[in-house]
């Protein structure tokens, strides 16, 4: 096969495991949590911080993994931890308290860094030093968009049919039976030479300018509202009033939109930049204030979760575009890499913390009016980051 042909499919394989990955790794446990926590016998807050552990190790193995994939590319490490995560959804099914979740989820953190966008970005940059990378890295991105529009309605019906433990089981074979294989055709480009005296000095300049830290808050703020929807939002809509299935349904529509704001906003920045991330931002927190008042019918808790579900796909493009942009290509995965680790360590507390709220307070609606106002806050940060003017920004290739 002609290189330029295998590069190609190299991402529709990425794009076919990270849609796996974030399916069964990442947007199952929203589905799972209310039966995991009857069968468990514990309350809400505790399962969920099951996620938070695994986030938080997710967060610890970010680092090596790049390193890893930096040195020697990607095929090893996603093979490994496609088994690893196969073997660990097989054992997450037969938890039976917290302490046993708990190990399990630490594993699973382990292992996403290996599988999901970060990696696959990476093998992407590797093989893409022309203007198709971002078209390679939006392909991924739209494909993994579907996972919680698959796996969230999927993984509901399996727990219907066959109870949390079987569905699991499911899962474990659907996942390890796609991923293995695929992940087995990634290798690195002949020319693989990795970059690390330029990367480490670029991210040293890069982490010195104002404007990371501020990018890094963007997201921050804007994420807690993705972060804490995308653990509690099945709950909620029950807690409003729907049914189970009917809930998983109107979520699972958060990837039909995470795929239209992904691609509607790359092609609107080409005219308008940033301001259009903004605008989204800005209607993902008008959905997440209106969803305590009109969520009880099912018409306007679709439209709320539409609008959320916006955001869901423009943090994922906005990020590495920006970052490219104001950085240039030398040490974009350590950028990326610090940023994601940020990121990941907000995803981990935001939904605990969310968990907590409800419980004090009894309902959602204050989780929901703090996460609309961390929308708004990305939405200004955005307006308010001025070009670069460090030296270190260089054209991307």
């Amino acid at each position: 096969m002609q290189l330029p042909t295998y590069r190609w499919w190299t991402v529709a394989a990425l794009a076919v495991t990270a849609t796996a990955g974030y399916g069964v790794l990442t947007y199952a446990f929203a589905v799972l949590l209310v039966p995991m926590q009857e069968a468990l016998g514990a309350d809400r807050t505790a399962v969920t911080g099951a996620q938070t552990v695994s986030l938080l190790a997710a967060a610890l193995a970010a680092v090596p993994a790049g390193r890893w994939l930096d040195r020697r590319g990607g095929r090893t490490l996603m093979v490994g931890s496609s088994v690893l995560a196969t073997v660990l959804v097989l054992a997450w099914s037969q938890v039976n308290s917290l302490l046993a979740l708990y190990v399990v989820s630490i594993g699973l953190g382990v292992a996403s860094a290996g599988v999901l966008y970060e990696a696959a970005f990476a093998v992407v940059v590797s093989w893409f030093r022309d203007p198709r990378r971002g078209t390679a890295m939006l392909a991924i991105t739209i494909a993994g968009g579907f996972a919680s529009t698959i796996f969230m309605p999927l993984t509901a019906v399996l727990v219907e049919a066959y109870g949390w433990r079987q569905a699991l089981v499911v899962l474990a074979v659907i996942y390890g039976g796609i991923t293995v294989p695929l992940h087995l055709l990634v290798r690195r480009p002949p020319d693989f030479a990795p970059q690390r005296r330029e990367a480490r000095k670029n991210a040293a300049a890069a982490v010195r300018d104002p404007g990371y830290w501020l990018i890094a808050g963007v997201f921050v703020a804007q994420g807690i509202g993705i972060f804490v929807v995308g653990v509690h939002l099945v709950a909620y809509l029950r807690e409003l009033g729907h049914a189970s299935t009917v809930a998983a349904n109107v979520a699972g529509l958060l990837g039909v939109m995470s795929v239209t704001g992904r691609v509607v906003t790359t092609f609107a920045a080409r005219r308008y930049g940033m301001s259009v991330v903004a605008v989204v931002f800005a209607l993902q927190a008008v959905g997440l204030a209106l969803l305590p008042v009109v969520g009880n019918a099912l018409a306007p808790a679709v439209a709320c979760v539409l609008a959320i579900g916006l955001g869901f796909g423009v943090s994922t493009i906005a990020r590495p575009t920006l970052l490219a942009d104001r950085y240039g290509v030398a040490g974009y995965a350590t950028l990326a890499g610090l940023l994601a680790a940020i990121l990941t360590v907000t995803k981990a507390f935001a939904p605990l913390g969310a968990a907590w709220l409800r419980t004090v307070a009894g309902t959602y609606t204050p989780v929901m009016a703090i996460s609309a106002i961390g929308g708004l806050v990305g939405a200004a940060g955005l307006l308010a980051l001025r070009p670069a003017r460090s030296a270190i920004r260089t054209p991307v290739a």
